[in-house]
């Protein structure tokens, strides 16, 4: 049976009727009292939903409480569809919601947003043909003493044979291998060798967008630095070749101030000097990237990758399956993130 394109949500759909049982899988008291949370102890894993079916997740909502400073960072959330070996979500819990450097502050955007600094949301829809399995880890040696959620979703009949899997990975390099020109000589990058990899992807699908995170280790604007993504296998120019990181985030000239918005946002900005953290996302939406073979996309750090800066991401997309492990994610160690000067 195929589903129509209706089915896929947004304002035009809701005059629709169709075949959907609405569904949530939470962490509510199953006495009847209120302690409607999980606790998670040091370096324990547990499983949020096991769902099995097919069918759509709609919206994730969580909010957590831990005696670990850093759990942002070593709470780990994993997604798996329709029993595949790999995880299609890797990616530490807080970066995947929206802001790097272990930060949770009030920002919204149309897919994710962290209402107050303590309500993280996320609006991917999420298909399954047989099951959903998502879980998070506790990769500290503190106990998270309550984590609240939500997964909400569909139960569909069906699923359209076009509709791929949601996938999200994180990545760091910390710092970027900066390049050196001689003084007072411009430097050129006509390869894209060298850039920092957000996304290395094999198969079909869409790139949805990105948050990138960049700690400044010395004084300097860092941004200069052109996406480049390369599409089905394609060299030097790519399809999509940028003039700026700020460009590539909506804003010019830099970054005068903090802002967030449905598709673009600069919602952590560090120092007046550029040192510090700062965190930035971009989804595309409504400018979608789909490619046919393979996709990857980079972006230079710094003018022709002169700078080395302390850099991170969470890559989303969709793809057929199995999909191609582009990143392992580093132990808790090389996770943790910089203290804010």
């Amino acid at each position: 049976m195929s589903i129509p394109p209706y089915i896929l949500g947004g304002l035009a759909t809701l005059p629709y009727y169709r075949e959907s049982y609405p569904k949530r899988v939470s962490s509510y008291d199953r006495t009847g009292g209120n302690k409607d949370f999980i606790t998670v102890k040091p370096w324990e894993a547990k499983v949020l939903a096991d769902i099995d079916g097919t069918g759509v997740i709609r919206h994730i909502w969580c909010t957590i409480a831990s005696e670990d400073k850093y759990y942002l960072r070593n709470i780990i959330l994993r997604m798996h569809w329709d029993g595949e070996p790999n995880p299609s979500v890797e990616t530490p819990i807080g970066d995947f919601f929206g802001i790097g450097h272990g930060v949770a502050k009030h920002f919204i955007s149309l897919p994710l947003t962290m209402t107050c600094d303590r309500g993280f949301n996320c609006y991917f829809p999420m298909p399954f043909s047989r099951n959903a399995r998502i879980e998070v880890e506790n990769q500290s040696d503190k106990m998270i003493n309550a984590f609240y959620y939500h997964v909400d979703y569909e139960e569909l009949p069906a699923l359209d044979e076009n509709m791929l899997r949601f996938h999200a990975k994180w990545r760091r390099e910390n710092p970027t291998k900066a390049e050196y020109y001689p003084s007072g000589e411009e430097g050129k990058n006509t390869t894209g060798e060298g850039n920092y990899l957000i996304l290395e992807a094999y198969g079909y699908g869409r790139y949805i967008g990105c948050i990138l995170s960049i700690y400044g280790l010395k004084p300097g604007w860092w941004g200069e630095g052109d996406e480049m993504i390369f599409i089905d296998g394609e060299k030097w120019p790519p399809s999509i070749h940028g003039t700026g990181t700020e460009d590539y985030i909506g804003s010019a000239w830099g970054f005068n101030r903090e802002f967030y918005g449905p598709f673009h946002g600069f919602p952590l900005m560090g120092n007046p000097d550029w040192t510090g953290p700062s965190s930035m996302y971009r989804f595309h939406i409504e400018d979608p990237i789909f490619f046919r073979k393979s996709i990857k996309v980079t972006i230079e750090h710094g003018h022709a990758n002169d700078r080395g800066d302390d850099w991170s991401s969470v890559a989303y997309w969709y793809q057929n399956e199995p999909h191609y492990e582009f990143t392992r994610l580093p132990p808790p160690e090389l996770r943790k993130p910089r203290e804010s000067i």
